[in-house]
């Protein structure tokens, strides 16, 4: 018998020869590059540029940079909200395994990288967009339900059997902020940048008990936002840092290029720019305007079979949560 709340985990690998599942949600990473008459070479592309990055920033005793590749498993929960069997797919992240091919050892890497949550989408494409709110601006209770949602997932016995660590989740910089080089530099992630102030999706986030950091990985073009629970520098291995930069900075170079592909370096002081023209572009197929369409229709979608439904069960439910804030440190 199925338990109200109770979480269930599948796995499916990213591969050249992965396809989307009906409940995987169309906008992410992974199924975005997975559509279309280029989809092999789209997986195919992806994933020896992830492989390429990690091998660059894993060069000790690398002397060809082809000791490692990377396995990558899609990780999708799903939650059975009123314990009938009836689950709902809630949210997806990434799982990576390094094989050395030195010692035939297999590595941990990652969990997390990149986030997927149709309740992500119902928030910033309906809530946001139907009520007005500007760049910046939110509802004062926007992301209290993702954010217990999410830390239901990573604290229950479920999420804790398949996984000992808590996930890094690894995002684009905002395109809304201004960000500062600092002098404190990390052997693997790079150099530290601070925002001026923290963005939306930093508070979304927070919501979720995540605290944030940006670095820029050596020869990167511009920092990462990396999203994390605990001490993102003490809790994990250089190899699972490793595997996060790889993972996510390919993908933001197929996203992103204006911003991780440009054909400049972020100097001291960076304002991310979407409309930046000195840019490369990769040899991978991407649609971003049908993304954002998409993200519409899939957060609308979330409303009808999710929040509307389930509305009065997740209310209750929501204000019995023993929720965890992260704390926000704007530590110059």
């Amino acid at each position: 018998m199925s338990k109200k709340f109770e979480c269930s985990i599948k796995r499916i690998r990213f591969d050249e020869n992965y396809e989307p599942a009906n409940n995987t949600r169309l906008t992410t990473n992974f199924a975005n590059l997975a559509r279309g008459e280029s989809r092999q070479e789209n997986l195919r592309r992806t994933l020896a540029m992830i492989n390429n990055r990690f091998n660059t920033l894993a060069s000790v005793d690398n002397p060809k940079a082809d000791r490692y590749s990377l396995e990558i498993d899609i990780i999708s929960a799903e939650i059975d909200i009123e314990g009938n069997g009836q689950t709902f797919p809630f949210i997806e992240m990434l799982k990576s395994t390094i094989t050395d091919h030195k010692t035939n050892e297999r590595i941990e890497g990652m969990i997390g990288n990149s986030f997927s949550s149709y309740v992500r989408d119902y928030d910033f494409s309906v809530v946001l967009l139907e009520n007005g709110f500007k760049t910046g601006e939110k509802p004062e209770n926007f992301g209290d339900l993702h954010g217990k949602l999410y830390q239901h997932l990573v604290n229950s016995d479920v999420f804790k059997a398949e996984f000992s660590k808590q996930p890094v989740i690894c995002l684009s910089v905002s395109t809304s902020k201004t960000y500062f080089r600092t002098a404190n530099l990390h052997p693997v992630l790079g150099v530290e940048y601070k925002n001026d102030e923290h963005s939306r999706t930093d508070d979304y986030f927070a919501k979720m008990g995540l605290s944030v950091r940006y670095f820029k990985p050596e020869n990167g073009n511009a920092p990462l936002a990396f999203y994390f629970a605990g001490d993102l520098l003490r809790d994990y291995t250089d190899f699972e840092l490793i595997s996060a930069i790889s993972t996510m900075e390919s993908f933001q170079k197929i996203y992103r290029p204006e911003i991780y592909n440009s054909n400049s370096v972020a100097g001291v002081v960076y304002q991310p720019s979407l409309s930046y023209q000195d840019y490369s572009l990769t040899r991978i197929v991407y649609d971003r305007e049908e993304r954002g369409q998409l993200a519409v229709k899939q957060g609308k979608w979330t409303e009808e079979n999710f929040i509307k439904p389930y509305n009065d069960i997740l209310n209750k439910w929501a204000a019995n949560f023993k929720v965890k804030t992260a704390q926000q440190d704007h530590a110059a």
